[in-house]
């Protein structure tokens, strides 16, 4: 059985795999007949439903004959009991309930306003017999559904109410995007439409793609459904599908009254039917076998007796990946030899759905994992600036973009801060953004001014592409000298807010796109105040389909200087608080691209905890160092430091000026930590090596590693720096 086309839907009538619509009430047409009288199953009358019967009935002999008039001229109803009879009205699919005609055509909708007219039957369908003739008992319960419990849905009296119902069922399951969604559409179109009750088991873990599992195969229970307990239109409890005791307290959650986790034994009866591929009926000789190792211990008393259930597996592309179970209540209609194809397609489609899920979930993880590992999971702690940023994907479902951020501490307690955007927000958007973030991080290593960086940036775009276009904002912060040198690609400009809460939009020179090639970029110096924020972004906060870049650029300023004035003038706001009000502008609609945000506050260091001097290469230099320091230390109450201090400044001292052509730079920093950073004009950085017992040097370096809490060498544009840091207490 294949999906039906969608000319098979109800025209202006409910879904029949909808569980509303299978409950739904029509009113009952003014001035139509009064119908029979339909016994419920407490002893009260209610109205049942018109149905008729329709098809051919095959007599005795084998062959076909109309269900037309007797010799009376009554209309009469095919015999019963002789020969072999094929249903009338096909297999059982529950439908609206016996007293509403669901899904009928405008035209019917018409005539059951105003005046009552007998509708004609439809050509090749014999007409209804008359209420007064005899029914045959069974096949009257079939048709009119008469005898069934009160409020429940109808048999399906039409193949085309089946192929309506699973093109109903398999659409809604294919709405589903990821795994939950699928089973959750599985088990919402079954019930109660097709079933009572349904459990689904999938497998721990599901396969991705064409990847052999090893191991045990482990089905999990991942989710159940059943139609809940009911009161009818006198307010009585109907009782529960599976309730052998009639108090409805005895009813329990079909996920309490089963294992949750079942492994399917190599040549066991469970494994067998899953091999089938094909559903069967519960009352199978190898269902019935298979159903205690699914359900566990005592779970097979769930499954009612007769053709109540039916065990369908759930094969994807490759393999069977579970298994669903389709159960209905005793006191309904069995199940059906056509109920069979109806299991298989839903099963099918349930199962193609998962794997596809599944396969998209694994896409959408590794695309989430690369661009994580493309950003910076953490950002450093650089001496006199804090720093906050926030990452916003174009789209949820596809967390990739050319959107990059970084800080980058540099020699002499400076910090590079960098943000960039890639064209396109794709795996290639990303992949390029990773080469030109891994680029900005070597050049800023070397101490490269911001538009060098730019410069070289822009040839590596070159070499990766001709199409190969982004900006780039590159600024360098110095807390010591508390100012800022910015150069800029093609990237929006950043917006200074001061301590007194008015915010700026920072001049600098636009520059082109990385990419173009033959251009120059220029650098900007200018103040960075103590308390000030920087902030850098990406066009995407700014620029949308419902404004351009100057407009939203005015809007961020206007939102940065509102959000200052609520701190007050001598307080500048929260920097993790600030992020996400400047993020709280954008709109629902508001977001086309990728938004990447770095926010750093300046607090800068104090004239007074700097100690800067420059001493001439020569042999004297170390013990001057030795002094200096001593005298530094004692000003800043600091002589508990004093020999470790000493000791160290004297060995990296002493290593600069045997090399060095140029006066050596000594600096000291107090922040939270003590900073001692030398400088001199030779490029070759130091290193770390063990010397022998006859050496007589080499050992200044292994005394600053043991000593210090932290040490590095950086190489600058001029030569080098040598620093150290050690704890203040």
């Amino acid at each position: 059985m294949t999906e039906q086309p969608t000319s098979f839907e109800r025209p202006q009538g409910a879904d029949p795999a909808e569980a509303r619509g299978a409950l739904l009430r029509t009113p009952e047409p003014p001035g139509a007949p009064a119908l029979p009288v339909q016994a419920r199953a407490d002893g009260t009358a209610s109205a049942p439903g018109t149905a008729a019967p329709c098809g051919k009935a095959r007599d005795g002999a084998g062959s076909q004959s109309p269900a037309g008039k007797g010799k009376d001229g009554k209309g009469t109803q095919p015999p019963v009991g002789k020969g072999k009879e094929t249903p009338v009205n096909g297999p059982e699919h529950s439908q609206p309930a016996a007293d509403e005609p669901v899904g009928a055509s405008p035209a019917r909708a018409e005539q059951s306003v105003g005046e009552h007219r007998p509708r004609p039957a439809p050509e090749g369908i014999p007409p209804q017999p008359g209420a007064e003739q005899e029914r045959t008992p069974g096949v009257e319960e079939r048709r009119t559904g008469r005898g069934l419990p009160p409020g429940r849905p109808m048999p399906m009296r039409r193949d085309g109410d089946r192929l309506r119902f699973v093109g109903a069922a398999t659409r809604r399951i294919a709405r589903g995007l990821d795994l939950d969604e699928i089973v959750m559409g599985l088990c919402r179109a079954t019930v109660p439409t097709f079933s009572d009750a349904i459990l689904v088991y999938l497998r721990d873990p599901l396969p991705v793609g064409d990847e052999r599992p090893t191991g045990p195969v482990v089905l999990r229970l991942r989710r159940s459904d059943r139609i809940p307990e009911e009161r009818d239109t006198d307010g009585v409890l109907l009782p529960s599908a599976f309730d052998t005791e009639p108090e409805p307290s005895a009813l329990a959650e079909l996920s309490s009254l089963t294992t949750e986790l079942c492994e399917v034994r190599p040549g066991g009866a469970l494994n067998e039917v899953l091999r089938g591929v094909r559903p069967v009926f519960a009352d199978a000789p190898a269902a019935r076998a298979a159903l205690p190792e699914l359900l566990g211990d005592g779970g097979e008393t769930l499954v009612p007796s007769g053709q109540h259930a039916i065990l369908a597996p759930l094969r994807g592309r490759r393999r069977v990946i579970g298994a669903a179970l389709f159960l209905r209540r005793p006191e309904r209609l069995a199940f059906e030899g056509d109920d069979l194809l109806v299991a298989a397609q839903l099963a099918t489609h349930s199962a193609l759905g998962i794997d596809k899920a599944v396969l998209y979930g694994r896409e959408a993880y590794i695309a989430d994992e690369l661009q994580r590992t493309m950003l910076p999971e953490t950002l450093p702690r650089p001496t006199g600036v804090r720093l906050a940023s926030r990452y916003l994907p174009a789209a949820e479902t596809a967390r990739v973009g050319g959107d990059w951020y970084d800080a980058i501490p540099l020699p002499g307690s400076r910090v590079a801060l960098v943000v960039g955007d890639v064209m396109g927000h794709s795996m290639t958007s990303a992949a390029i953004m990773g080469q030109l973030r891994t680029t900005a991080q070597t050049l800023a290593g070397l101490d490269l001014p911001p538009q060098e960086v730019l410069h070289h940036l822009d040839e590596q775009a070159q070499r990766l592409g001709t199409d190969r276009m982004a900006t780039c904002l590159y600024a360098v912060y110095d807390p010591v000298t508390h100012r800022i040198t910015i150069a800029n690609a093609g990237h929006p400009p950043p917006v200074l807010l001061h301590l007194g809460g008015r915010a700026e939009v920072l001049r600098v020179p636009p520059g082109a796109p990385i990419g173009v090639g033959g251009v120059d970029f220029e650098a900007v110096e200018l103040d960075a105040p103590a308390g000030a924020t920087l902030l850098l972004y990406t066009d995407g906060l700014v620029e949308s389909r419902l404004r351009d870049v100057w407009t939203g650029i005015e809007q961020l300023r206007e939102k940065l200087a509102a959000t200052a004035r609520l701190t007050g003038p001598d307080h500048p706001p929260p920097l993790e608080a600030l992020c996400d009000e400047v993020l709280d502008m954008l709109g629902p609609g508001d977001r086309d691209d990728d938004i990447a945000l770095l926010a750093a506050r300046f607090d800068g260091i104090a004239p007074s905890d700097v100690a800067y001097w420059r001493l001439e290469p020569e042999e004297t230099a170390p013990g001057q160092a030795r002094r200096l320091a001593r005298r530094a230390l004692a000003r800043w109450d600091l002589e508990d430091l004093t020999d470790s201090v000493e000791l160290l400044v004297s060995e990296v001292v002493t290593n600069a000026v045997r090399y060095a052509s140029r006066p050596v730079t000594l600096r000291l920093l107090r922040t939270d930590v003590l900073r001692c950073e030398v400088g001199d004009d030779v490029p070759q950085l130091p290193r770390l090596r063990q010397a022998r017992a006859t050496d007589e040097g080499g050992r200044g370096l292994y005394l600053v590693n043991r000593l210090a809490r932290r040490w590095g060498a950086t190489r600058l544009s001029t030569g080098k720096v040598v620093w150290f840091e050690l704890n203040r207490s």
